[in-house]
């Protein structure tokens, strides 16, 4: 009896030792001691700049047969594959956003790696903006090692995502089922590579620069919903327009707006930037409809930086969207909605860039401030996704992650990166403390980031260097019943953020970078 009893107690020890280790293994910091506290200004203010674009599209292996038209690959419905390479197993692109098991059966248009790069001789940025839904810290440090072994000289490099739902998992949480990842290391590594071949072009394509900035804050509104009260939206649109001092062409654009790239929806299986593509398709090239040129586009590459989306920023279905020149109105879910969105886009992006009001700037100064900040992983399903593989995300301490915030100025612009999220009342104003939010505190994450923002023209961009899923204002944190604003519901926001310390820390983050940028 002794005997079996000390078996059974040293089998025990055995398991909670590998236990212990397994998860030291799994929660270990990817890039130990990896910290940025930057802070850079030109001395000059001449600015070399460049653009480029590489593909960064997936090949789709292995099609299947969704016979149920569910979206979701399940051989239990009848679902079936093409065994391709004969290895008895799905070789399957997982598609991020909305459900897991959504295999994709082809590519509806291209995803891309698209970079400017800033060169004012003693202070060099790289900004790229990746079709994907996101792209978590320790991807974005991996792959700025990988460009710095190409681009020594860059100072700075800025990941950011366009948060789009048609395009590969890169974060691990849309896989096949709830305990495998959807994150394919072979894609992965070619999205890494080809933000690097991105960022090699630009800087082989830099030229004397001079800019353009420019905004228009009312027209975008009806191609937005909010989903979460309070009804507060980042609605504006920002452009930057860089040409070439010799030429007067456009070398580049940047589009700042927010809104979540996903009006083709939860059915589709195609992989798609969504309205992006023909939105950025039509800035650099055109709108044009069979012979007729109907405005012309700018050339270039166009880049769009998507902005605070939280809360939740979007097209949904229930949202109908009009194309300007055909006045044709589009409800159901499709690619005529988003091609008649990318229009829509596309056509106030051109019209507010021909405008006369806007500012010119031939040497602006370029300041960048950026710093490493730590974030608190409550989330007890993050932290056995964690555990489990499913994240491949270090820890720099007990449930706390390595993230980041930044700002750069240029002019009379500035540019600020947050790595999530953002619920839009917390850039804007309007932050509230219903009845039946789960802390009943007044609202923490004041002033409004926009109101401390230097410069004329306020660009903001979420998904930057890290993807942590929503920030939400701790005094809306509603997990708890009774739910706010009279939900039967718990909101949907916390299932997907890091927990409700987040906001505070990121907010408080954030009003440091910008008062040392000033």
């Amino acid at each position: 009896m002794k005997k079996n009893l000390l078996a059974i107690a040293l089998i025990i020890l055995i398991s909670l030792a590998g236990t212990w280790i397994y998860s030291m293994y799994q929660f270990r910091d990817r890039h130990d001691g990896y910290w940025i506290d930057l802070t850079l200004r030109s001395s000059q203010e001449q600015i070399l700049a460049g653009f480029s674009k590489v593909d960064i599209s997936p090949e789709i292996p292995e099609t299947w047969a969704d016979v149920n038209d569910d979206a979701r690959y399940n051989p239990e419905d009848g679902d079936t594959y093409t065994d391709v390479n004969g290895n008895g197993k799905f070789d399957a692109v997982w598609l991020a956003g909305f459900h897991k098991a959504r295999a994709a059966q082809s590519v509806l248009d291209p995803l891309w790696a698209r970079a400017m790069v800033l060169d004012a001789a003693d202070v060099k940025l790289a900004l790229v903006v990746i079709d994907m839904i996101g792209f978590g810290n320790d991807d974005v440090i991996a792959t700025r090692k990988l460009i710095l072994e190409s681009n020594p000289e860059l100072d700075y490099v800025i990941i950011s995502s366009t948060h789009v739902h048609s395009s590969p998992d890169l974060l691990g949480i849309w896989g096949e089922s709830d305990y495998e990842s959807g994150v394919n290391p072979a894609y992965l590594a070619q999205v890494q590579k080809g933000i690097q071949a991105a960022v090699s072009q630009a800087t082989t394509n830099s030229k004397p620069a001079y800019f353009k900035f420019t905004e228009e804050m009312e027209m975008l509104k009806p191609l937005v919903g909010d989903t979460r009260n309070p009804q507060i939206f980042d609605a504006g649109l920002k452009i930057m327009q860089v040409l070439d001092q010799k030429t007067n062409q456009t070398l580049g654009t940047i589009m700042n707006w927010g809104n979540h790239p996903e009006t083709l929806w939860a059915e589709n299986i195609q992989v798609s930037s969504d309205f992006a593509h023909p939105w950025r398709e039509m800035v650099e090239n055109g709108i044009i409809e069979e012979d007729s040129v109907l405005m012309e586009g700018v050339g270039g590459v166009a880049i769009w930086l998507n902005g605070a989306i939280g809360g939740l920023m979007t097209t949904h279905p229930t949202m109908e969207v009009e194309d300007p020149y055909s006045k044709k109105v589009y409800l159901k879910q499709n690619t005529d909605k988003v091609v008649a969105q990318g229009r829509a886009l596309a056509k106030i992006t051109l019209e507010t860039m021909a405008d006369s009001v806007a500012v010119f700037l031939q040497n602006p100064q370029l300041t960048i401030r950026a710093e490493t900040i730590e974030l608190k992983m409550d989330n007890q399903l993050f932290h056995l996704a964690a555990f489990l593989g499913i994240f491949d995300r270090g820890f720099t301490k007990w449930k706390h992650i390595r993230s980041e915030v930044s700002a750069w100025k240029l002019g009379p612009a500035t540019f600020v990166h947050v790595p999530g999220e953002l619920y839009p009342e917390i850039l804007h104003g309007g932050i509230e403390n219903p009845i039946g939010g789960d802390f009943g505190i007044e609202p923490l994450e004041v002033p409004a980031i926009q109101s401390q923002i230097p410069g004329q023209f306020k660009f903001f961009a979420g998904m930057s260097n890290d993807m942590v899923g929503y920030i939400i204002p701790k005094s809306q944190w509603d997990v708890a019943p009774p739910f706010t604003y009279q939900n039967e519901n718990r909101p949907y926001g916390e299932i997907n953020s890091l927990g409700p310390e987040t906001a505070p820390k990121i907010h408080a983050a954030v009003l440091k970078v910008l008062k040392e940028l000033k």
